[in-house]
């Protein structure tokens, strides 16, 4: 196995995040692919988040429920094609199809003579998007990288999702009268395109530098899953280990969905550009605060603590968090509490809930994982939306309320991090004591 260069690069990351110097290059094309990745969907959302604030409770749960219905339908086609081409064509051909379907967009735009119909369309298919090139990405990574290396690089990839929502906004920020707000779907379009020759190179690093050929998701074979389209919803409803994740996925959800409508409605006295400028500004303090403490913290928090104080430990601070709102229901602070929640999950999360694929087989990989992530993720968005908008019309619960509410749904959320979090390290534990049974029979 080729161990790296041993130069100023890789003894920088090694000291900083404990990257090994054989596995710098492909660390560092992870980084950039999920760097263009968020570039890409970042230059668009604050358009999209700014058009919410325009629409009734009742519209934007009715968006929710449109992108719910849409992901089903996605992720069943995904299933699909999936079980019959080979993982070297699915993975960069995603990345094609959504470039393709902003290029799309783009051109409706232009021709429309509804463009309420066409900003609303816009808004489900972003929503749709936004999960869809995320969990295919890190289905990607948990077939690259070992069970082993997972811990210590999954926070420094991660991070390169903080710097792209960094640079992203900052292109219609800085650009936007001159390029135009349409004009940006196909510099989106064009940058999806970038991580297709990447995914070539780290297969090929996977096999060298990473010493991983052993791992299961060889995307260079023509190799095949179940054909059963729909298996991945069996496998999520059938394994306790995926419905685990399911719940502590609808616990982050819950809290996002009350965040994120709260926010809409404190933000509708403001004209859109100037939701836009709020919202790009809480974007660059959560990416700006995810950064340090993905390169600096998680890889360390998750070596030295385990996976159970991992996922468990902003679940925990959030239950602080929504009791501090309820104490103090103004916009500033749920704008603190926003900023929180988002690096929390960027930083530290998210990188940990993707660990916990390691653990499993390719079917589950690619076919189940997109059910829990899409599916799972849009159908709590619908259903926390309507539930909402229950709280708020039909029991006239105030900010406080919702907040005590919140507080609870997240010390369930820290008990399902926990559990999960138990689950994996015992399931490491029992593959070393495995591994050590293995070579003293030898």
């Amino acid at each position: 196995m080729n161990k790296g260069s041993g130069g100023p690069v890789s003894r920088i990351l090694k000291a900083a995040a404990k990257v090994e110097p054989n596995e710098v290059r492909a660390t560092i094309l992870s980084f950039i692919f999920v760097f263009t990745l968020m570039a890409a969907y970042f230059i668009i959302r604050p358009v999209r988040d700014a058009m919410a604030s325009d629409w009734t409770r009742a519209e934007t749960s009715w968006l929710w429920t449109a992108t719910f219905f849409f992901s089903v339908v996605g992720v069943s086609l995904y299933g699909f094609i999936i079980s019959r081409v080979s993982f070297s064509k699915v993975v960069p051909g995603v990345y094609v199809f959504f470039a393709a379907s902003f290029a799309a967009f783009y051109l409706a735009s232009g021709i429309s003579s509804d463009p309420t119909v066409v900003d609303k369309a816009f808004y489900v298919w972003l929503s749709v998007f936004s999960l869809f090139h995320v969990s295919v990405f890190w289905s990607f990574m948990s077939g690259l990288f070992s069970k082993e290396q997972a811990p210590r690089l999954f926070a420094v990839i991660a991070s390169g999702a903080s710097v792209g929502a960094i640079v992203g906004p900052s292109i219609p920020g800085f650009f936007a009268e001159g390029i135009g707000v349409m004009n940006l779907m196909l510099i989106s379009a064009a940058m999806l395109l970038i991580p297709v020759p990447i995914i070539g190179s780290l297969q090929k690093l996977k096999v060298t530098e990473l010493g991983n050929a052993n791992l299961e998701a060889d995307l260079s074979q023509a190799k095949r899953l179940g054909k059963n389209p729909f298996s991945g919803f069996k496998l999520f409803v059938s394994n306790p280990y995926l419905l685990g994740i399911g719940i502590f996925i609808l616990m982050y959800v819950t809290m996002s969905t009350f965040v994120y409508m709260e926010m809409r409605e404190m933000l509708a006295v403001y004209e859109r550009p100037e939701r836009a400028q709020i919202l790009g500004r809480i974007d660059l303090a959560v990416n700006s605060l995810a950064i340090l403490t993905a390169i600096f913290a998680t890889s360390r928090l998750t070596t030295r603590f385990g996976m159970a104080t991992t996922l468990s430990l902003i679940p925990i601070l959030m239950v602080g968090g929504w009791v501090v709102v309820a104490a103090v229901p103004l916009l500033g602070v749920l704008i603190g509490l926003q900023i929180a929640r988002r690096a929390g999950n960027y930083a530290v999360t998210r990188p940990g809930r993707e660990m916990l694929f390691t653990l499993v087989d390719d079917e589950t990989r690619y076919k189940a994982k997109p059910v829990i992530d899409i599916v799972v993720y849009r159908g709590g968005d619908m259903a926390t939306a309507w539930l909402h908008t229950a709280l708020r019309e039909s029991f006239a619960f105030g900010l406080g309320g919702v907040a005590l509410i919140g507080a609870v749904i997240a010390a369930i959320w820290a008990m399902a991090g926990a559990y999960l979090g138990r689950t994996y390290n015992n399931a490491i534990a029992a593959s070393a004591d495995a591994t050590d049974q293995e070579i003293k029979g030898e």
